[in-house]
């Protein structure tokens, strides 16, 4: 069953012909904090991969909330589980049992591979601080560094943001909390220096997110795991934005053959309720006893219910078989477009980097003009992260939209992302997006 048929979005048709959409849209006395850049429009309702926004203008969803909404907008099963959730029970802290909380963490342990236990948390950040913690405890007084790898992106808390290897983001909250060592990408030499009786865990991407679509591939990944082997530690892997199903795999890491310690996800889990997991194997879970770790909202069965019911229609419509047929697709005509110089990524999280001369801002603010959601991941590649029930006539309609604006004069590298309020750039070893993760 398409998105489409499920929601009542339109199946076909070009996006509705609006005014141009740049420019502020933050109501007069808005007394919200600004930490983002003036939207560009403001979206009041979604269904399916279609958005509209507060003129009636309708737009093809091609960024799914940052990879959240991967099955789409509005979807009938999730709004029905939260809305009978909110009628039940909505809150009453861990202190207590709720439901369906058990359900949802089986469901993940399955799907990783078994043999481990689930923490709830309410985003990404917070699971891998649990994952930070969690490396910790195990490791033990002194053995509590955790190293990552540049260009990567693990959340915006303290630790997290020190985790993140992304220097220019660090500068503006020095001193950061201690206990993070970074080194390059892909460098399994680096790595091994960089491992000393201090360090507890790696924790790293399978695919680099946020700094630019990137994957680990399977002979490094699977040299991560020799390394930790080795050295008794922690291989913690983040699938915030990877995970269930976007790349062709539950999680992304099942690509490279390999088995973490820890896993991280969160995003696509409540397909836009706020929830977050970490997942560890019994022997680094049993590491952590009561009062070690804790959320007041974490795992609360509004949350869970959503997650229950998204995990659900995952494995009725086996989302990452259709995140790898319509990855296929979505590539295929990337590689066909004016302007495209090359293709990367994994499924149905995909990156186009444009040829020289073109910036990805001006081409990301021409797109949502012209109907079209994606947004600037560095600023000269465009990512593209459609819901995972995406049909084949929107992945085609969106083709057309970028085709027409990537044929259109004057978009050149001088605005680069930052022009764009859907995402930018900044500084530091490897490219980076300024739009919060």
């Amino acid at each position: 069953m398409t998105e489409a048929s499920e929601t009542g979005a339109p199946e076909s048709g070009p996006p509705t012909a609006g005014a141009p959409t740049n420019g502020a849209t933050e109501p007069a006395g808005s007394r919200i904090m600004r930490t983002y850049p003036d939207p560009p429009v403001t979206f009041v309702r979604g269904a399916g991969s279609w958005l509209w926004d507060d003129a009636g203008k309708r737009y093809l969803d091609f960024l799914s909330g940052l990879a959240v909404t991967s099955l789409g907008h509005s979807h009938p099963a999730v709004a029905e589980a939260v809305c009978s959730q909110a009628r039940t029970l909505v809150h009453v802290s861990n202190l207590f049992g709720t439901e369906p909380g058990h359900d949802v963490a089986a469901t993940l342990d399955r799907l990783v591979g078994g043999g481990g236990r689930v923490f709830f948390a309410n985003s990404g950040a917070e699971a891998n601080e649990c994952a930070i913690k969690l490396a910790r405890k195990w490791g033990g007084r002194g053995r509590h560094v955790v190293t990552s790898t540049y260009g990567s992106f693990h959340g915006r808390t303290l630790a997290t943001l020190h985790a993140t290897g992304q220097p220019s983001k660090h500068e503006a909250f020095q001193p950061l909390p201690e206990g993070f060592r970074h080194v390059a990408w892909r460098d399994l030499d680096a790595l091994d220096r960089a491992i000393d009786p201090s360090v507890a865990g790696v924790l790293i991407e399978a695919v680099q997110g946020e700094g630019g679509v990137n994957p680990a591939g399977p002979e490094y990944f699977a040299g991560v795991r020799r390394l930790c082997d080795e050295h008794h530690i922690l291989m913690m892997v983040d699938e915030v934005q990877t995970g269930l199903g976007r790349t062709g795999r539950w999680f992304a890491h099942q690509h490279y053959g390999v088995r973490p310690d820890v896993v991280t996800m969160a995003k696509a889990l409540g397909n836009g309720v706020p929830i977050g997991a970490c997942w560890a194997a019994d022997e680094a879970a049993q590491a952590f006893v009561p009062g070690d770790h804790a959320t007041t909202f974490g795992g609360q069965p509004l949350a869970t219910a959503a997650a229950r019911a998204v995990l659900a229609v995952m494995e009725a419509e086996d989302a990452p078989a259709r995140a790898a047929a319509q990855g296929a697709r979505l590539v295929a005509g990337l590689q066909n477009l004016p302007g495209v110089a090359t293709v990367r990524g994994m499924g149905l999280l995909v990156a186009a980097e444009l040829e020289e001369g073109k910036g990805a801002g001006p081409v990301v603010a021409a797109a949502l003009d012209a109907g079209l959601v994606v947004n600037a991941v560095t600023p000269t590649a465009l990512r593209l992260a459609p819901s995972l029930l995406v049909s084949d006539d929107e992945i085609d309609q969106a083709l057309a939209i970028l085709a027409m604006v990537l044929r259109a004069p004057g978009l050149s590298s001088s605005g680069g992302a930052g022009s764009s309020s859907l995402g930018g750039s900044s500084g530091g070893p490897g490219p980076s997006s300024s739009a919060p993760d």
